[in-house]
C-alpha cells in the first residue's frame, strides 16, 4: 500500500528526514515512536503533502501511484487521512457543512456521485453514536468550544465518515484522559482495523498502543528507522527510554 524509500526532507534549510524507509501493507499498523525531534510530526506532514516540508531524496508511493507528486487533495481523494495533534478550530463553518464538502468532494475526484444531505447525516449519525458525540456537536462550528478529548473524538468521526485506507494519526493520544483514550481506540480499531486498510500511529508513549495493538513498533531517531519490533518492543521503550533502545 506505502512503500517509502530512502526519504530525505527538509523545513526552512534544515534537514529532519535522513534516509527513512518504511514499508505498510493493507491490514497492517504500524507504530512510529521516538523522542521530540526525531521526525515523526515530520513524516506525517510530508506524506499529508503539507507546504514547507520540501522532499530532497527519495520515493513514496500508494498503491502504486508516485504520492510526492500528487496535490494534498488529490492524496486524500486517494485514501489518504492525516488526524492532527492538535485538531485546529474553524469558526462558523459547522461540523456537518465541513464534512459534507470535504466527503463530496472527494467523491467527485473518483468519479462518485454526492452523497446527498440525507444520506450524508445517516452516515455523520452512525459515526457519531460510535464515538459518544452528539448530532448537537456536529451541528457546531468545527471543533469551536471543544474540550481536548472532544476534539480527538471528534476527528474519529471525520474519519469514520471520509472513511480513509491509510491514516496518519500524529499523536492521537497527546492530551486524553483515560475515558477518552479508550473511546478513540475503540474508534479507531472499529473504523481502520479492516483488511483493507492501514494505520500509522505516531505516539511518543506505550498507552495508546493498550488499546490499539499494533503489528509493528519503529523507532525513529536521528530521522530515521533505528530499530523495528513487534508490540514488545513499545513496553522495552516504556521500561528503558529511547536512549537506550536508539543507541
Amino acid at each position: 500500500m506505502l512503500n517509502i524509500q530512502n526519504l530525505h526532507a527538509e523545513i526552512d534549510g534544515k534537514a529532519i528526514l535522513k534516509g527513512l524507509t518504511l514499508a505498510i501493507n493493507p491490514g497492517e499498523i504500524h507504530a512510529i515512536m521516538g523522542p521530540n525531534g526525531a521526525g515523526k510530526s515530520t513524516l506525517g506532514y510530508v506524506l499529508a503533502g503539507r507546504p514547507g516540508y520540501e522532499v530532497t531524496e527519495g520515493s513514496v508511493t500508494f498503491d502504486g501511484q508516485d504520492l510526492l507528486a500528487l496535490a494534498p487533495h488529490e492524496r486524500a481523494a486517494l485514501g489518504l487521512f492525516l488526524g492532527f495533534q492538535y485538531p485546529v478550530e474553524i469558526p462558523g463553518v459547522s461540523n456537518v457543512q465541513f464534512l459534507r464538502e470535504a466527503l463530496n468532494a472527494q467523491r467527485k475526484i473518483r468519479g462518485e456521485e454526492p452523497l446527498s444531505g440525507g444520506d450524508f447525516l445517516k452516515r455523520a449519525k452512525a459515526q457519531a453514536d460510535a464515538l459518544d458525540l452528539s448530532m448537537d456537536m456536529l451541528k457546531r462550528s468545527v471543533n469551536v468550544g471543544f474540550s481536548g478529548g472532544e476534539k480527538k473524538r471528534n476527528e474519529m468521526v471525520q474519519m469514520g465518515i471520509i472513511d480513509p485506507r491509510l491514516a496518519i494519526l500524529d499523536e492521537t493520544d497527546s492530551g486524553l484522559d483515560i475515558d477518552a483514550l479508550r473511546t478513540v481506540g475503540r474508534g479507531i480499531n472499529s473504523i481502520m482495523r479492516k483488511p483493507d486498510k492501514a494505520v500509522l500511529l505516531i505516539t511518543h508513549y506505550q498507552r495508546l498502543l493498550d488499546y490499539v495493538k499494533p503489528d509493528f513498533v519503529h523507532v525513529l531517531a536521528g530521522g530515521r528507522i533505528v530499530r523495528t519490533g513487534g508490540s514488545e518492543l513499545a513496553l522495552e521503550l516504556e521500561r528503558e527510554g529511547y536512549g537506550a533502545i536508539a543507541a
